[in-house]
């Protein structure tokens, strides 16, 4: 079983990225980007940053709960967090990257993915929510 330590790690590893990259679509970006590249960005912030709670909140529980269900979950919100906000960051700094709309349009074929993920880890922590209390010695 995955220990909740190593999704305390990487939460605040996301976390300080969070912050860093708050900060800089606020102060750096505000004049770089245009603004429905700014707003893509902060999109990609807000998300990893639900997520990375979300990911804090799976470690909590599998010390209470221990269970594969949320092995999973936490998984499937690290991926989602690469693959959703990781792919907008990327979209959202095309401009400043000199790369034009068309020549990598595919990466924002990979931001479903993401959202998908996080849908998936949802539904495995109620899952798994749903489970313990079917279970009487919440080993799931």
């Amino acid at each position: 079983m995955k220990k909740p330590k190593n999704n305390i790690i990487i939460a605040g590893i996301s976390g300080a990225f969070c912050v860093a990259f708050g900060a800089m679509g606020a102060h750096l970006l505000k004049e770089k980007i245009p603004a429905e590249n700014l707003q893509t960005f902060e999109t990609a912030v807000r998300y990893q940053f639900f997520h990375t709670l979300a990911l804090i909140l799976v470690a909590l529980l599998s010390e209470k709960i221990p269970s594969r269900l949320l092995n999973y979950s936490s998984a499937l919100f690290i991926t989602g967090i690469i693959l959703f906000s990781f792919s907008l960051y990327f979209l959202a700094l095309r401009p400043l990257l000199g790369i034009s709309n068309e020549d990598l349009k595919w990466v924002g074929a990979i931001t479903p993915f993401g959202g998908i993920s996080f849908i998936l880890a949802w539904l495995l922590l109620s899952y798994a929510g749903f489970k313990s209390e079917n279970n009487s010695n919440n080993k799931i």
